[in-house]
């Protein structure tokens, strides 16, 4: 197997490369300057291009018909984030056809002057050989045993109350059951919604609702908005949902707890921040704010499905359980499996992302990106079912749409694409990554407070 980037692999995709680089006849053909200008920031009405494959579209009017978030977040979408976000991209070129105005012309680069030429061919040559090796491709009995494991776990955890009563042992136990089901869920629907469990992309959707909107009571369509988002542009700021916790609840990021001191601007004791995120972000994320959020974002945006798949889930839950516990002991059951999820969820979520560097968009390829946000986690047994695989966050943003049961496969191509271009490829041990995130917030804690105090 070739090395990322070198031997003859390289010189088939130069040689497709040159083809591509002759417009069509009739073409406009535009150079990266014009391109840069249609970023959808300036002044009304605001125009934004994309390049793909060399072709550039107009998506301004699409844009706006069908509130397309990511693109907002993404003013020139090029070949690697394109082949990253879809499956069916003969589907997706479909709709791009009639959008396409031009062609960049042949004296321009395939790659955007600002971005790194090198590492982009290196990286869609490793691409290449992931798709020839097969990785790409899911083992569906992978995920049936997950998906029969989530099952039982939820049956269990209902089987004990009925079957050993309501007593302190028996619903201590049937909380932590739930509580495991539930989590092992998410990263279930985290599966389907990267579309990595099925070939076929409906699938996928449809499984998707069942999970994450009957399992678990969250809108699937909410959370595909927001994580497209996330991916698109992981630890940007303003761009990045994730991290708009900063600066309400905390402050992120060295630069911008800087900024924040300077300013003045306190909505928190951002010094003490390290300590009150073991009471705030961990216990709380699940029962107060995505509870509101999933369900005013599917009301707002109207995702009539997603609404009626929640309910069923809060009718099962509260017929079933309901008819075993009192209401006190319902609502207080429900409230600390929520609170266990969520915590559970927040630290291996936050271990990959708020310890790395957070910044403005800096306009960088897509393999730069994607690696200055994240980390990974060592890998194990353990380690691979508590996170759902997300240990290797690095190999899953680089390949949004391979099968979390070959991360392992694909991470040494990886840090050899990394070792050769001097990039830092971290890998942790897990409880080094949880440390990791207090101690980032408490460096940016205090670089605020200094700030706050003398500049």
């Amino acid at each position: 197997m070739a090395p990322p980037g070198g031997g003859g692999k390289l010189r088939d995709g130069d040689r497709d490369e040159d083809r591509d680089r002759t417009p069509a006849a009739g073409m406009r053909r535009f150079t990266w300057k014009e391109i840069g200008q249609r970023n959808g920031l300036g002044p009304a009405p605001q125009e934004r291009w994309l390049v793909i494959h060399r072709k550039v579209y107009d998506i301004s009017n699409f844009f706006k018909k069908q509130n397309l978030d990511l693109f907002s977040f993404v003013p020139v979408l090029l070949q690697d984030a394109f082949v990253a976000f879809h499956v069916d991209k003969v589907l997706v070129s479909k709709y791009l056809k009639p959008l396409q105005i031009g062609e960049l012309a042949p004296d321009q680069p395939s790659v955007e002057p600002t971005k790194n030429e090198m590492l982009v061919k290196d990286f869609r040559e490793l691409r290449a050989t992931v798709e020839r090796m097969g990785l790409l491709e899911p083992n569906q009995l992978f995920f049936f045993l997950l998906l029969a494991h989530i099952l039982l776990l939820d049956t269990a955890a209902w089987l004990i109350l009925f079957y050993f009563g309501t007593s302190l042992l028996p619903f201590v136990f049937s909380l932590l059951l739930l509580t495991i089901s539930q989590v092992q869920a998410s990263w279930l629907q985290h599966d389907l919604g990267h579309l990595s469990v099925f070939r076929k992309t409906k699938w996928n959707h449809l499984l998707h609702k069942f999970v994450m909107c009957h399992l678990i009571g969250a809108s699937a369509k909410w959370w595909t908005l927001l994580h497209s988002q996330h991916h698109a542009k992981p630890n940007c700021f303003h761009k990045d949902p994730d991290i708009d916790m900063h600066p309400f609840l905390f402050t992120l990021g060295k630069k911008f707890s800087v900024e924040l001191g300077i300013k003045k601007k306190k909505y928190m004791p951002y010094n003490h921040q390290h300590k009150y995120f073991f009471i705030t972000l961990p216990p709380l994320l699940f029962p107060t704010y995505f509870h509101c959020h999933t369900f005013y974002i599917a009301y707002t945006k109207k995702y009539w499905a997603d609404l009626a798949w929640m309910l069923t889930f809060y009718i099962r839950f509260f017929y079933t359980y309901g008819s075993l516990l009192e209401t006190k002991s319902l609502l207080a059951y429900y409230f600390i499996f929520r609170m266990l999820e969520s915590s559970w969820f927040v630290w291996v979520s936050q271990m990959n992302h708020i310890p790395m560097d957070i910044d403005y968009d800096k306009n960088l390829d897509w393999v730069s990106t994607q690696l200055l946000a994240t980390c990974n986690v060592e890998q194990s047994l353990f380690n691979d079912w508590f996170t759902g695989h997300l240990n290797f966050q690095i190999e899953h943003r680089l390949f949004h749409t391979m099968p979390r049961h070959n991360y392992c496969k694909v991470a040494p191509l990886v840090k050899s694409l990394c070792a050769k271009h001097g990039i830092e490829y971290q890998c942790k041990p897990l409880l080094t990554a949880f440390a990791d995130i207090v101690h980032s917030l408490k460096t940016s804690g205090e670089l605020w407070h200094d700030a706050y105090l003398h500049k």
